[in-house]
Order: C-alpha cells, then structure tokens, then sequence
C-alpha cells in the first residue's frame, strides 16, 4: 500500500494542483474523483492481472502477454517508457517552480534548478541508488505529514477556508470538469508499481487487492480534500496567477512563509525522490525491453552494473522536455499516455478475463472508460492547447513506427544470418 501511496502521491499533486483549480473551479474536487474512479476501474484489471501473472515486469508482462504480436506489444511498452521520460518532466517542472518560488520566482533560476534536479539524480544513480532509496520512506512520511497536516488544520481548525467555493454553484460546466480531471490523471499515474511487487508477496490473493484499492482509495480521499482546501483559500485569479505553485500559496495563507515554505519543503523532497524512483525504474526497463528484443540492444549493456546508457538517454530527453515543453502539454501529455497504456491493459485483462479469473465485464468497462477519458482529455486540449494533442501524437508515432522499423530491421537482420553463403 505504501508503494502505491507512495508512487501516486509523488510530484504530481504539487505539479498539477494549479492546472486542475484553473479549468474545474469549485469542481476541482470532483474533477480529482473523476479521474480517481478511472484509476480504480483499472486496478480492478491490475489485480486480477498481478496475482495470476506475478511478475517484476508488472505492466510490461501484462501488455505482453495480451498482444502477442511484437510489434504491438513493443509499441506500447516502448510508449510507457517515454510516458515515464514526460513524468520525469513534470516532476523536474515541479521541483524548479517550488525552488523558484522559494528563492527568488525568476525564470532563469527555474530552469536552472529543473536541469540540476535531474541530473543530481541521474548522478545518484550512477552513484549509489540506495543513498536515496534508504530514505524514501521517510521522504513519504514527510510529505504526508505535511500535506495531511495543512490539509486537516484548513478543513477543521482555520476559520478563514472557504468551503462555500466548493459548492456546485462555483463549479465550472461539467464537461470542463471532466477535461480538468483526464488532464490531471498522471496524479494518479503509480499505483501500477504494486504489481511490480507482486512475486515479493507471501499472500497475494489477500494483500495485492487490499493494496491496489486502500491506497486509491485514501489518494483521492486526499487529493479531493487538497483540491477544497486550495480552491477555498485562493481565488480563482490568484490559483491561476500561481499556477506552478498553488498550494504553496495556500499554505502561505494559514500559515503565513512557514506554511508556504513547509510545502515548498515537501515538494522538493517528494519530485526528487519521485525523478529517482522514476530514473531507477525506467533505466532498468530499457534494459528489460532490449533484452525482449523491442528496443536496440546497445540498451541492454550495464557499466559496472548500472543500465548506463537507459539512464543517460532517459535523463537527457527528460531535460529537454522539462525545459522547452509547457506544463499544460507535459501533464496532458503524460496523461494521454498513461490512458492509452492503461487502456490497452485493461484490453489485456479482458482479453484473458478467463484465465485471470477476472469478471470481462469489468475489465471491458475500465477499458472503454480510459478511451472515453483519453478522449475527453484531447478534444479539450485541441481547442485549448493544441501543442499537447501534437505532442502526444508524437509520441504515439515515435512509439509505433520506431518499432515497427526496429522489428523490420532485426528479421531482415536474421534472414541474412540465417540464409545459406554461396
């Protein structure tokens, strides 16, 4: 359960706070519980999906053994790993903002913590990845403390939290609440991790469904009782104006700079922990996708033990995206992603619903529900920021047609080994 809460509440909430409270208005809130329930539809996939195939390549297996054909498979597990260069992205974005706002709010000292935000960690990496994975709980408990704490003293103790913008008559149209919340989804985006766990668990069949629903469960209970807490302190200029760092600002209302410097405090540490965590595992699934022949296998080679050049490749395209890409096509972006991904997972699970011991109906249901959000999350982006829909179509292209290319080349490779010398 803490891998998922962990995972999910990372630096995402700090990211992408600001950009739900400017499309949902009062309805942040709802927004958070739209996109929540989606998460919860496709846990339902990944538990079925985790305890019949425990596996540590978690969604890659899953995705695998759904779509046989390699090209496909290699596709979409091609497209996770540059989901999680975007995620990367969005938590450096997030990590500068703060730090900006703490020393100064100056756009060249953003982009300059951005970069150095990555790279510290790319060097940790290389480094030692344990200096940091030691204290990852405690960076957990940390930010949760703090977030938890503000939030519960705003709710229940300060007398200035406007609980009144909340109310239906503030929120904004129904369908802009729904683009809010698709357009937030990455927040959701690492409750999948758990089944990366999944060979590790002595009673799966008990645990792994108590993990997946307990940790979505209290994330949105949290992340709907943040988005009230933030959107009853702020108006919705000021949530705007501050948009990278709105909760910082919010806590600065309670509880004046110590308030606002808590949060600055707990964003740091929680999108530092969440680009190690992120640089770690997707370093590691480059060498996983070049070992199952879906990515060059230059790839799969480690120096002195560490999947050197996954990291240096993730890192550098992490930086740039972090740097030139707005936050509103990063966090859209990455949330189409992690749609499509989920979606195709929830189509694996329904595909072998029998053998999983799944109900179709539900995993076909949470299928539908991230195309009908992917959906949603695009149409609102072409007529608001078409830089994301190019973005992720992008994505998809590079994904599918660097595979299809790489696939092509390694049987035509074959063929030529294979083929009798004259």
């Amino acid at each position: 359960m803490s891998i998922g809460i962990g995972g999910m509440i990372g630096g995402g909430i700090f990211a992408v706070l600001g950009l739900a409270a400017s499309v949902g208005e009062g309805g942040t809130y709802i927004a958070f519980l739209v996109a929540g329930i989606v998460a919860l539809l496709t846990s339902y996939s990944y538990v079925k999906l985790s305890v019949a195939i425990p596996s540590q390549g978690g969604t890659v297996d899953f995705i695998t053994k759904g779509f046989p054909n390699r090209t496909i498979a290699g596709s979409l597990n091609t497209m996770l790993w540059l989901a999680y260069i975007v995620t990367i992205a969005l938590y450096a974005f997030a990590f500068g903002s703060y730090g900006s706002a703490m020393f100064g709010d100056s756009s060249g000292l953003t982009h300059l913590l951005i970069t150095a935000s990555i790279l510290s960690m790319m060097f940790l990496n290389v480094l030692s990845p344990a200096l940091i994975g030691k204290t990852e709980t405690l960076i957990v408990a940390l930010k949760l403390t703090i977030l938890v704490g503000f939030t519960a003293y705003a709710l229940f103790f300060y007398d200035g939290t406007q609980l009144g913008n909340s109310a239906p008559a503030h929120w904004a149209p129904i369908g802009s609440i729904i683009s809010g919340g698709m357009l937030i989804f990455i927040a959701y985006e690492g409750f999948e991790l758990i089944a990366n766990s999944a060979p590790n668990i002595d009673n799966p069949t008990r645990t792994l469904p108590r993990a997946y629903y307990l940790s979505l469960l209290i994330t949105i209970v949290l992340y709907m009782a943040v988005a009230v807490v933030v959107v009853g302190l702020l108006s919705i200029g000021e949530i705007i104006k501050a948009e990278d760092f709105a909760l910082a600002e919010a806590a600065r209302v309670v509880w004046g700079s110590i308030g606002f410097n808590l949060i600055v405090i707990a964003a740091l540490a929680s999108t530092a922990s969440a680009i190690n965590a992120t640089l770690f595992g997707t370093s590691r699934l480059t060498v996983e996708l070049a070992i199952d022949g879906e990515v060059p296998s230059v790839l799969e080679r480690k120096v002195a033990g560490r999947p050197i050049l996954g990291l240096l490749l993730t890192g550098s395209v992490a930086i740039v995206i972090a740097n030139v890409v707005p936050l509103t096509a990063i966090s859209t972006t990455a949330s189409a992603a992690f749609l499509t991904i989920f979606a195709f997972t929830n189509w694996s699970a329904t595909k072998m619903a029998h053998q999983i011991g799944a109900r179709r109906s539900i995993c076909a249901s949470a299928a539908v529900g991230c195309l009908l959000a992917l959906i949603s999350l695009l149409v609102h982006a072409a007529t608001e920021d078409i830089v994301s829909v190019y973005l992720f179509l992008g994505l998809l292209v590079c994904s599918y047609a660097g595979e299809a290319t790489y696939q092509a080349r390694r049987q035509a490779h074959a063929r030529r080994a294979n083929s009798p010398k004259r």
